[in-house]
């Protein structure tokens, strides 16, 4: 799509006036009088004022390198699908941009909590509607929340709804929610997923919701834009809502576009086929400023609420030894990455949290860079160098393959540099480089076909670490690692009763403290975000977590 079907254009009317000047009539051979010159008046020009005022109209292509699985929050797990997801649906509450749960954007229009912080009665707006004209009302509300509260739910966000006691109907607006005990992150979490039409999916046994076609073939949401064609590893495109119960988007369409090739994305945004893209890599950001000005780009950047890891599958012998864990951590030069892979652009990791939440605890133990140091760990935990140098204990070697998704330079560069410094402590990696939604299958539950990963965590805006960390997500959850300590167990789900928010932050940060010494993952840094926009996109505001933050309020002015 080219820009000029996108770009509006302001005409400027401009009224031009010629003046000729006539002589007197003078005799010739006579001196001619002296005139005094008036300067010539200055002719109006009328020009169409420029309106700040939002307008309608536009299509904007948004780049991606990952491609989506689904479109039903109840069972995605992924950043792709998450993004078409907030399009098409709405959930009750939102977060604002300090992560605090809010109504704006919502359906919820009354939100109101009991004392004892146990019971949460919702009114929801009463103009919404399904993308089918069909009208959202609490049924809905009551349809969408009992599905993960099946026992024949098989998705894997299961934890966040299993401390719902019931989800009532009070009138045909009002839904109230009973807990059977106080739950911190209810609010600004379990509230936020989308809700789903009973009239289509009622019918639908649970235990086949999850490959249900509604998710791929026409998924329908009360949200901005409407699914219009999903055409597998090259687009998604989405279409206004005319009927929006907040009343209709500015931009007409959105188009995703799936460019598995970071550098082929970076071409395509210098070219104007692509006009927006939230992944730009940190060493590739001079490349973009050289030609943002040309290709009608801005950039908007700020610390993510995401980190980066080294993962192992602690179901293999060698990586359930935390001291092994934290010895390849010791032999991972972080500062190193984030200077060179990343131009400086980020900040070197030590827990799963960011340091722009509340709750991060910068007190953890470390463990800096010391091949020495990772070496007589090794040594200690019964790894000496074979024959080629490469560690050996029982016939075994230490070798494993280590997986990264394509298309995200940095990690395919990381990998590389993995493979070099473990190869210092006598540990041989073999990189792999996987298309994404590939890899995603790769780690989902029952499958767990990886040894190492590189991967990323996009947090959400509450720092409940259980999600990924808890025992009981190892098996149908997002613990894919299988990463288990009972003590920490016991911890995560204490500060989840927790809504004294000082008391809470001291509880987690003792979570932190536990997971940075078991090392459950290897933490290698948080990036700085770097996202493309039109230059003249409006409406625009950076939130850390959500890259299409309000994209109904986005608006294109005119140039």
């Amino acid at each position: 799509m080219k820009k000029s079907a996108w770009l509006l254009v302001s005409l400027m009317l401009v009224l031009s006036m010629f003046l000729a000047a006539c002589s007197g009539g003078q005799k010739t051979n006579e001196p001619a009088e002296p005139t005094e010159e008036k300067p010539a008046e200055e002719t109006p020009v009328a020009e169409e004022p420029v309106s700040n005022d939002p307008v309608a109209g536009g299509d904007l292509i948004i780049g991606s390198t990952g491609s989506p699985t689904m479109f039903n929050t109840l069972y995605s797990s992924d950043a792709s699908s998450s993004d078409i997801e907030g399009m098409i649906f709405d959930s009750l509450m939102g977060s604002d941009l300090e992560f605090n749960p809010v109504t704006d954007g919502g359906l919820a229009e009354k939100y109101e909590p009991s004392e004892d912080g146990k019971e949460f009665t919702i009114k929801i707006v009463e103009n919404a509607k399904f993308h089918d004209g069909e009208p959202l009302d609490a049924d809905d509300v009551v349809f969408t929340y009992n599905i993960p509260l099946s026992p024949d739910y098989d998705g894997v966000r299961k934890s966040y709804f299993e401390n719902i006691e019931k989800v009532e109907k009070i009138d045909q607006y009002t839904v109230k929610f009973t807990l059977k005990q106080v739950d911190a992150q209810f609010p600004v979490v379990s509230l936020g997923f989308g809700i789903l039409p009973e009239h289509i999916l009622g019918d639908v046994p649970i235990a086949d919701m999850g490959e249900h076609e509604f998710n791929t073939k026409n998924p329908i949401g009360s949200g901005p834009f409407k699914f219009e064609e999903w055409k597998d590893g090259e687009y998604v495109k989405v279409v206004a809502n005319d009927d929006y119960w907040d009343g209709r988007p500015y931009l007409d369409s959105i188009t995703y576009k799936i460019v598995p090739d970071a550098n082929a994305i970076l071409a395509q945004l210098q070219a104007g086929d692509i006009h927006y893209y939230a992944g730009i890599a940190q060493p590739d950001v001079p490349t973009v400023e050289s030609f943002a000005d040309a290709a009608n780009l801005r950039l908007e950047s700020g610390l993510a609420l995401s980190y980066t890891f080294l993962g192992f599958n602690q179901r293999i012998e060698k990586f359930k030894d935390k001291n092994v864990r934290q010895a390849i951590t010791h032999a991972i030069d972080r500062k190193a990455i984030v200077e060179n892979v990343m131009s400086g652009l980020g900040e070197v990791a030590h827990v799963p949290e960011s340091p722009l939440s509340w709750a991060y605890n910068p007190d953890v133990p470390k463990f800096e860079y010391d091949v020495e140091k990772a070496k007589q760990m090794l040594a200690d935990a019964g790894w000496t160098p074979g024959a080629d140098g490469i560690l050996e204990k029982d016939g075994e070697r230490f070798t494993f393959e280590l997986k990264t998704n394509q298309g995200n330079k940095v990690r395919e560069d990381i990998a590389v540099i993995l493979q070099q410094q473990l190869k210092e402590v006598g540990i041989e990696v073999k990189p792999q480089i996987v298309e994404f939604s590939a890899l995603i299958a790769d780690i989902d539950p029952g499958v767990w076909n990886f040894e190492g990963i590189v991967l990323g965590w996009s947090l959400g805006v509450d720092p409940d670490p259980s999600g990924i960390f808890h025992t009981k997500e190892i098996e149908a959850g997002l613990n894919f690692t299988g990463y288990s300590n009972p003590e920490l167990d016991k911890l995560m789900d204490a500060q989840l009763q927790e809504l004294d928010k000082e008391k809470r932050k001291e509880m987690i940060g003792q979570i932190q403290v536990g997971l940075a010494e078991d090392q459950a993952y290897s933490f290698l840094y948080y990036p700085e975000e770097f996202r493309a926009v039109p230059k003249n996109l409006e409406g625009y505001e950076f939130h850390p977590k959500n890259q299409m933050y309000h994209i109904n309020k986005w608006w294109l002015k005119a140039e």
